[in-house]
C-alpha cells in the first residue's frame, strides 16, 4: 500500500504551491544549486542562457532556467540547518510525491544538490579566498536526530572520537553532533583536484558556537582551539559554515546526491578576513555551473 500524506504532514498552497517555497513540481530542475543569501539567486541565474521561471517567498527564492544546455534550479535557503531542512524536503516533496493524489510516487526521482556559500577556515592551508569542499560535515545543529536512519548514515566512529576529543561524551548540555559525509560522485566532479578537501562543522549559530566573544562569554573559551587540533585518520577540520550538515544528511536519507563548496572569506589562525568577498564568488559559481 502506497504511503499517503495528509495536509498537516504535506502542505500545499490553494494554487497548487508547496507550503514555504511556493514553487510547483514543474518548477523543479533535476540540477539544483543552493545558495543562502536570496540575493545571490539573481547572480547565479545572471550567467543562465533563459529563465523558465523567478519566484520569491520569504528568504526563498527560486529561479529555474538552461545553461549550456543543463537544465538547472537555484534556491536561495536564508541562514541554518533549520532552513535548509525546510528546502531539501519540500523540493524532495516536489519530485517525489503526487500533489494530487497525496502518494509517493512509483518511481524515484534523484535530485543533485550542491551548495555555494561562504566559511570560515580554521587551518594554515585555508587562508582567505580557498574553495573548500566540504567531503565530511559535523553537524552541531542536532537536525539528523530527530529522522530514522542517522546512526546508519553517519560516521559514528568520527562523531565519538571528536565527541572524546572536544570533552563532551556523557556531558548533557553539550551538542549532539553528527558526521556525514557529502556523495563523493559529486565531490569528485564539481572538486577535481583544485579545490580543498575538507572536514566542514556545520554550527548551530554564528557567534556562540563559532567561539566568537561579544557581550555574552564563552562556555568553553578554549572550544575553538580544540576543534582545529583534532585529528582523525590525518583529517582536520578546516572550516565553518551553517548548512553543510543538514544538506548532506537529509539528502543521503532522502537517496539524492549533495555536496556544499564555499568560499574561505576569513581565517581564524590568520585573523584576516575579506568583507568584499561578493566581487570574488562569481568565479566560484561559474566553476560549479561549468562542471555540474
Amino acid at each position: 500500500m502506497k504511503k499517503k500524506f495528509p495536509s498537516s504532514q504535506l502542505i500545499i498552497n490553494e494554487d497548487g504551491t508547496i507550503f514555504h517555497l511556493h514553487i510547483k513540481p514543474e518548477n523543479v530542475a533535476d540540477k539544483i544549486i543552493l545558495v543562502g543569501d536570496p540575493g545571490r539567486v539573481a547572480l547565479v541565474a545572471s550567467h543562465f542562457d533563459n529563465v523558465e521561471c523567478n519566484i520569491s517567498s520569504r528568504e526563498f527564492n527560486t529561479i529555474t532556467g538552461t545553461y549550456k544546455g543543463k537544465r538547472i534550479t537555484v534556491v536561495s535557503t536564508g541562514i541554518g540547518c533549520d532552513n535548509v531542512d525546510i528546502v531539501v524536503n519540500e523540493l524532495d516533496a516536489l519530485v517525489n510525491i503526487d500533489f494530487e493524489t497525496r502518494e509517493e510516487k512509483d518511481t524515484f526521482r534523484q535530485l543533485e544538490l550542491v551548495r555555494i556559500g561562504t566559511c570560515g577556515g580554521l587551518q594554515p592551508h585555508t587562508p582567505v579566498g580557498t574553495f573548500v569542499c566540504s567531503q565530511k560535515s559535523i553537524g552541531f545543529d542536532g537536525l539528523l536526530n530527530f529522522y530514522a536512519g542517522r546512526d546508519e548514515a553517519c560516521d559514528l566512529e568520527f562523531e565519538q572520537a571528536f565527541l572524546k576529543h572536544m570533552g563532551w561524551t556523557g556531558n548533557m548540555c553539550a551538542p549532539a553532533p553528527y558526521v556525514i559525509d557529502a556523495n563523493a560522485e559529486l565531490i569528485e566532479r564539481i572538486g577535481k583536484d583544485d579545490m580543498v578537501r575538507g572536514v566542514t562543522i556545520a554550527c548551530g549559530g554564528f557567534y556562540g558556537p563559532q567561539g566568537r566573544e561579544l557581550r555574552i562569554p564563552l562556555r568553553d573559551p578554549n572550544q575553538n582551539s580544540k576543534i582545529e587540533a583534532f585529528k582523525y585518520n590525518n583529517m582536520q577540520i578546516t572550516n565553518f559554515e551553517m548548512e553543510s550538515s543538514a544538506l548532506a544528511g537529509l539528502s543521503k536519507l532522502l537517496g539524492h546526491k549533495a555536496m556544499t563548496v564555499c568560499m574561505v572569506i576569513a581565517n581564524r589562525l590568520k585573523e584576516e578576513a575579506n568583507t568584499g568577498y561578493k566581487n570574488t564568488i562569481d568565479t566560484l559559481i561559474k566553476t560549479v555551473l561549468d562542471r555540474f
